[in-house]
């Protein structure tokens, strides 16, 4: 299922730095089947790896999702005052650096200040901070995966009462086709009986046991039963709510396969055209059903 959300931390909150550093986490997904998380980290928040993945993978199920987080300085561009012994260090390793290799020319300001802060942020531990925000940022997230979720549900309700009123045009096909049938095998065998002489009684009987074998082999009343259980099944799934996704999925495999016999014993132009606009909107359903947890 697809879904975004993003947050930051403010300046004044307790993960926030007295440098003037600020964390931000942004979580997106797009449809899949299984959990395909990836992360994007700055090297000062790599460490927090294992945990974040934990964290998302404790909330989310399925889905392409990428979590990405930074670490920024305000947007007013106020420095940190870079410490002495930072500075100090920094003087220490140019006076090494320049020992080796005397063309080496010296630091500038903005180098200087640029080293002092990747040093600041590295001494900061960002863990505590991005795992609250994470948490923060997935709340936001998982709402609007239910939004969308709610819009999916309403949807798979409208295709499931679709297939009921096609199951229902289905039903009184069957006996229509089967007498149809009957009276071409009766029509056939007196055309017969015509043409060459046979023993009536014996014509009659091997039409009508045509006609029963016919009968029993385009019945579909199995196949309408069960798609009625499968359906049901779904409405109680959805219903019911929480990860729904993976049983689902199966549900429709087994709509399909009961379409698709529908269509293999069908006899009649009409019971095809109900088979092919039951595959339709089963298909329609499928696509969708992959979106849902």
């Amino acid at each position: 299922m697809t879904g975004y959300a993003a947050g930051q931390c403010a300046a004044g909150e307790p993960s926030t730095d007295a440098s003037g550093s600020r964390l931000g986490v942004e979580i997106r997904a797009v449809n899949g089947r299984f959990l395909d998380l990836s992360l994007r980290l700055p090297e000062e928040l790599r460490h927090a790896e294992p945990a974040l993945r934990e964290r998302v993978a404790a909330r989310v199920r399925r889905g392409k999702v990428e979590l990405r987080a930074w670490v920024e300085q305000r947007a007013d561009g106020g420095l940190p005052a870079p410490s002495a012994a930072v500075l100090q260090r920094l003087s220490g390793l140019q006076e090494q650096v320049q020992a080796w290799l005397p063309q080496a020319r010296g630091l500038s300001v903005a180098e200087a200040l640029q080293l002092a802060q990747r040093s600041a942020g590295a001494a900061l531990d960002w863990s505590a901070p991005l795992l609250a925000l994470t948490e923060r940022v997935l709340e936001d997230f998982n709402a609007a995966r239910a939004r969308e979720g709610a819009r999916l549900q309403t949807m798979l309700r409208e295709r499931v009462a679709a297939l009921r009123a096609l199951a229902a045009q289905a039903e009184p096909l069957i006996p229509q086709v089967v007498a149809q049938q009957r009276e071409r095998f009766l029509q056939r065998f007196h055309e017969a009986l015509g043409a060459t002489p046979a023993d009536p009684t014996a014509l009659q009987e091997r039409a009508l046991a045509e006609a029963a074998a016919f009968a029993i082999r385009v019945d579909v009343a199995e196949e309408l039963t069960r798609l009625q259980s499968h359906l049901s099944e779904i409405e109680r799934l959805l219903q019911r709510g929480g990860e729904v996704g993976k049983r689902l999925d199966f549900l429709i495999q087994e709509l399909h396969r009961e379409a698709n016999t529908l269509g293999a014993k069908s006899a009649s132009l009409d019971l095809t055209r109900v088979s092919v606009d039951m595959k339709v909107l089963i298909e329609q359903m499928r696509e969708q059903v992959q979106n849902l947890e």
